[in-house]
């Protein structure tokens, strides 16, 4: 059975070059491990989701014109994470605020291509299916 994801959890982009945590504001008023526990909709960049360190996704405008003027080497930029949609899938079955909580399977996608995973989910003892 998979975690409940909380605020602290260990998130990994597959284009960062290091580890970054979920930061989730306790507007849904519900506790795991005596942290906020997420939804699907804790995506806001640079609010829930923060920088991993230094991109290399040539699909990030900032990494592909420092290539370029690298003469091709590739040159990584740091990490502003875009990501304009929620988690998914999330839980089908534990509803939180309205939206369906998040696990620790669910993966949220950065518009430079880059998936983000949870490592760590916070707490060691909710879990969700």
């Amino acid at each position: 059975m998979a975690m409940h994801v909380c605020s602290g959890a260990t998130l990994q982009c597959s284009f960062g070059s290091t580890p970054s945590i979920l930061t989730v504001l306790p507007t849904n008023r519900m506790m795991i491990g005596y942290m906020p526990a997420a939804n699907i909709m804790d995506h806001k960049p640079m609010v829930n989701i923060l920088p991993f360190g230094m991109c290399t996704s040539l699909a990030n405008p900032t990494v592909a014109s420092a290539t370029a003027a690298a003469a091709g080497v590739l040159t990584p930029m740091p990490c502003i994470p875009v990501t304009p949609a929620p988690w998914a899938p999330g839980s089908p079955t534990v509803i939180l605020g309205k939206m369906p909580a998040l696990n620790n399977t669910s993966k949220l996608m950065c518009n430079w291509g880059g998936v983000i995973s949870v490592i760590a989910p916070g707490q060691v003892t909710g879990q969700i299916p």
